[in-house]
This record gives C-alpha cells, sequence and structure tokens, in this order.
C-alpha cells in the first residue's frame, strides 16, 4: 500500500492505477483493516480523459477502484459495500450488468442512487469499502 500516516491510524492510499485527486481528498484511505475508496469516475488516469459512453465510464470506474483497492493490498473480493451513482436510473440495468463482471459472491451490500450532477459530467461514480481482515 503506498501510503502516509495521517492521525488515529489511518493512512492515505494512492496509485498510478486510477485518477489522481484533485481535491483535498485522498484516493483511498486505510483505517485498521477497513479500506474506503474515494468516488471514481471513468477518468483515465493516464490521459485525464472522461471515458466516451456509459459502459467504457463504468469499466473505467470499475477498473479504478480495483487499482485503488490493489494498492491498498486487497481486492474486489474484500469489499463489503458500494455505492454507485448514477446521471440517469435508466442505466441501471446496463451499470448493473457491468458491474456483476467485478463482483463475486458474496456480492457486497451495494446503495444504488441518482445523482443530479456528477464531476465532469460523467454519467457513473462507484466507491467500495473493503475489509482487510485484522489489521
Amino acid at each position: 500500500m503506498s501510503g502516509e500516516s495521517g492521525s488515529g491510524g489511518r493512512s492515505r492510499i494512492a496509485t498510478n492505477g486510477a485518477p489522481a485527486a484533485i481535491g483535498p481528498y485522498s484516493q483511498g484511505v486505510a483505517a485498521g483493516p477497513w479500506v474506503f475508496t474515494a468516488g471514481q469516475i471513468g477518468l483515465d488516469p493516464e490521459t485525464g480523459e472522461l471515458a466516451e459512453g456509459l459502459e467504457a465510464q463504468a469499466r473505467r470506474a470499475l477498473a479504478n477502484v480495483g487499482a485503488i483497492l490493489a494498492a491498498a493490498g486487497c481486492g474486489w473480493g474484500d469489499v463489503v459495500k458500494t455505492t454507485v451513482y448514477l446521471a440517469d436510473m435508466k442505466d441501471f440495468a446496463a451499470v448493473n450488468a457491468l458491474y456483476a463482471e467485478a463482483v463475486s459472491e458474496p456480492h457486497p451490500a451495494r446503495s444504488t442512487v441518482a445523482a443530479a450532477g456528477l464531476p465532469k459530467g460523467a454519467l457513473v461514480e462507484i466507491d467500495a469499502v473493503a475489509w482487510k481482515g485484522t489489521g
């Protein structure tokens, strides 16, 4: 895990595999055995460009979350909770199908909400909470 220790046993997670934070937040934070990712949209971490179309954005957002999890020493199998934000709920079924490719049984708990607007006009944003076990 790449990171800096903070107060209270927290450490910042940083990876080149996901877009750099563009504000006063971290890509992810580890707190004991817990890992919390920032919301990820479909930005390509190399170009900083938003992927075109719903499917490409969803796949990239999932990959970005996966990169942060990997930098923390865990993966999608460790995720216990996700939140999916959609610019339009009509996209629920399509994003759900792509999401199902990333997660496995037992599936994480999940909330899916419609957002009035997402950063950079994104169509989908995803965040995750993972449990690394004793840590």
